[in-house]
């Protein structure tokens, strides 16, 4: 057989083989929002989105940029710049100018002058960062969409808020009810509601609020705030996270679950102005999540910590049997304020949901942690789970993991040959031949392949050899 029989289309290039990339999405569905045609429920496997299911070229395009997941919404970057939203819109959050949800991605008309290189979900919004497709390279820009809930459009409009026009934008994050920007040059902008200081202006106030700098960072809290560099922004619900360049992680908004990290907060339950998390000095972090009431940071080196608010388990720390608190006085209290190693390495990608958390592992498997009820966190029938668990219905390797109010979502790679065959073989396991193709699997060395088959013939088997939904869903029916 000719590799272009395997892989399912002709190979120009034998020697440079074509990169092909795949989007995984499960849990909550009810607005529609894991892509999926069939009755409203929760999809506890990870099911792999079709590229007829975009409608258009660009779904079968050779890769997927980027993904990002809102509170009932979905959005992902294809590779030729095209951005593509699905799920609720009950605010406009899918920028196609409507307050009616889609259960099938569409592409963005307002954006095809555009070509998109990134996009973030917040709860009722959504933001991306763009340049124009008529560009002739002569100047580097990238540039701000705004839409949704508190963005002033039900269509995507550019934003410059308080940077000056031209600003090239490295990355944006959306909140519940903020959003903050970050500059080519380190800078960052907030703009939103402020009720609990998530913007970091040292103050609170009522009502919506336009741009602004933020210009005060408490390094120190017996020294005056300075400026500092930033080089990665997360926003929660109602808190913010930032990493500097120095790998230093700062916290500000909300913090009565212990979301920031702090042993203690300067103004009551809330800090307002960005604060440098001293408990993790001398660890250089390159990444921060924050969820609803929790927040992540990633080590170079791969280890994983976590605080905030644990009662569904979005921390990882085990059950409620290993008390945290906040106020060692009070033991029924389950959150924690300074933070805890979860993963003492091997982490490369994590992603923190309103209540639930993902990680990506150097070796290739997904795990995940929090509340379980709609099977977005881990494979297991569980309302929680506690601990890192698998999630092992992916192929591919792993590009970017992201979570949202009640759903998950990963996107996946395959740039060799033996990729390329797993990508094949999974789109034709169903649970009559999964004993066949997991014994291929396990003598090609294809892990993930191999434990797909595995945990659909467990399925097969527990269902009585029935088919049911989920069954469906592996042998590529919707």
């Amino acid at each position: 057989m000719e590799i272009d029989e395997i892989i399912g289309e002709p190979l120009s290039r034998p020697l440079n083989l074509p990169t092909k990339s795949a989007i995984y999405v499960w849990g909550y569905n009810q607005s529609g929002q894991t892509g999926r045609k069939g009755e409203e429920r929760q999809l506890r496997i990870p099911k792999q989105l079709p590229p007829e299911l975009f409608g258009c070229p660009a779904g079968s395009n050779a890769r997927w940029l980027d993904i990002s997941c809102g509170r009932e919404h979905t959005a992902a970057v294809a590779s030729d710049g095209s951005l593509f939203t699905w799920g609720a819109n009950e605010f406009g959050q899918l920028g196609d100018g409507t307050e009616e949800g889609r259960k099938h991605p569409k592409k963005v008309d307002q954006l095809q002058t555009e070509f998109v290189k990134s996009v973030s979900c917040g709860a009722h919004c959504t933001a991306a960062i763009a340049e124009p497709r008529e560009n002739d390279g002569t100047i580097l820009t990238s540039r701000l969409w705004v839409w949704g809930q508190n963005q002033g459009s039900d269509f995507p409009r550019l934003f410059w808020g308080a940077f000056t026009p031209n600003t090239i934008i490295r990355q944006v994050s959306c909140g519940a009810v903020h959003v903050v920007a970050l500059s080519e040059e380190g800078l960052l902008q907030s703009w939103g509601y402020n009720e609990y200081g998530q913007l970091g202006r040292g103050f609170t106030c009522e009502g919506l609020q336009g741009a602004h700098l933020i210009t005060a960072f408490a390094r120190f809290l017996d020294e005056p705030p300075e400026l500092v560099r930033i080089a990665q922004v997360s926003c929660g619900e109602y808190h913010t996270a930032a990493i500097t360049e120095k790998g230093e992680v700062y916290t500000w908004g909300l913090g009565n679950m212990g979301q920031l990290g702090h042993c203690s907060v300067q103004s009551g339950d809330k800090e307002l102005i960005p604060r440098r998390v001293v408990a993790l000095d001398g660890t250089f972090i390159k990444d921060v999540a924050c969820g609803g009431v929790h927040t992540c940071a990633l080590t170079s080196t791969g280890a994983l910590y976590a605080w905030g608010g644990g009662q569904s388990g979005q921390l990882g720390l085990g059950p409620q049997t290993h008390i945290f608190s906040i106020n060692a006085n009070d033991s029924s209290a389950f959150f924690r304020n300074i933070p805890a190693l979860v993963v003492p390495n091997g982490v490369q990608l994590v992603a923190c949901g309103h209540c639930h958390t993902l990680i990506s592992m150097r070796d290739g498997r997904i795990r995940g942690w929090g509340y379980n009820s709609y099977g977005q966190a881990a494979n297991k029938k569980s309302t929680y789970a506690w601990d890192p668990s698998p999630v092992d219905w992916c192929v591919g390797e792993v590009r970017k993991v992201a979570a949202g109010g009640g759903h998950s979502a990963v996107l996946t790679d395959a740039c060799s040959l033996k990729e390329l065959c797993e990508f094949k073989l999974a789109n034709s396991i169903t649970p009559l031949n999964a004993s066949e193709i997991e014994d291929i699997a396990v003598r090609a060395g294809s892990d993930s392949l191999a434990r797909l088959c595995e945990r659909l013939r467990e399925q097969f088997i527990n269902s009585g050899g029935e088919h049911d939904d989920e069954d469906d869903i592996m042998s590529g029916k919707n």
